[in-house]
């Protein structure tokens, strides 16, 4: 049996492709294409390499999106790709444009100062390394050093939420609520803006410790995936919320940039 041919979409950056690439993700969860790769080409800086890279775009019948900031590789792309009859999805384009116009400003033209090694890297750095070493409750004292400590039930997506928003330099401390464990001390100690709480449908929890049981080899019926036990444990978690009066978030059916969005927007 023939695979089938896989969609194809080609990033072009003079950078790292990280903006661009981050747009076609979101614009793909839109849609159902199982087989879709997305290719990134680097650090484009010649011609002759966007008209490589183009020539393949045209083969495999995909189309490219680019982020490029010199004049003449923009116009190099846009005869390329009508050359070869490949669309070209402009990102950066419009949005300089709308600069140029509304604040009679002109850009820089640097390829990648995105990236660029400034204190608000290091401070990214820093705090996705705080956030790793502080994953799952392992030091309660980081609590007093965290921008945000994350409460909730196990497998609520406490550690994806804590490394997203660590990439926006937020120190982030999560830790498990059990009805079992003493919430610690540290909890009292800080602000309660600082503070959030997560919970979720429970059905919907139970869906997911299921799979994460069918995973880890084990069988279906542990306590751990049964409704009444998940139950208890969100009713614990809303009792310690209440008590440490922090807000609460509901993260049913929300993507982790949504639920971070909410956070920021308390912070």
């Amino acid at each position: 049996m023939n695979q089938a041919p896989a969609h194809f979409i080609a990033i072009c950056s003079d950078s790292i492709g990280e903006t661009a690439e981050a747009v076609v993700q979101a614009a793909l969860r839109q849609f159902e294409l199982p087989s879709t790769e997305i290719k990134r080409f680097m650090n484009v800086r010649h011609e002759d390499e966007l008209s490589l890279l183009m020539e393949e775009v045209s083969r495999r019948g995909g189309f490219v999106v680019y982020t490029l900031v010199q004049p003449e590789l923009r116009e190099a792309i846009k005869e390329e790709a009508v050359r070869l009859n490949v669309r070209a999805v402009d990102i950066m384009g419009p949005m300089m444009q709308a600069f140029i116009d509304t604040f009679n400003d002109s850009p820089k033209r640097t390829p990648g100062l995105l990236h660029r090694l400034d204190e608000d890297y290091f401070r990214r750095v820093e705090a996705v390394e705080f956030a790793v070493n502080n994953d799952d409750g392992k030091d309660v004292s980081a609590i007093l050093k965290a921008d945000v400590v994350l409460l909730g039930v196990s497998r609520i997506s406490k550690t994806p939420l804590s490394i997203f928003l660590a990439h926006k330099g937020k120190k982030v401390v999560n830790y498990p609520v059990v009805p079992e464990l003493i919430p610690p001390v540290q909890l009292r100690e800080i602000s309660p803006g600082k503070i959030f709480g997560l919970t979720i449908d429970p059905e919907h929890l139970m869906k997911i410790r299921t799979e994460r049981l069918k995973a880890m080899g084990l069988p279906n019926g542990a306590q751990y995936a049964t409704l009444e036990r998940i139950e208890e444990e969100l009713k614990y978690a809303q009792s310690l919320f209440s008590s440490l009066q922090c807000p609460v978030i509901d993260v049913t059916d929300k993507a982790i940039e949504e639920t971070a969005g909410l956070i920021m927007k308390y912070l």
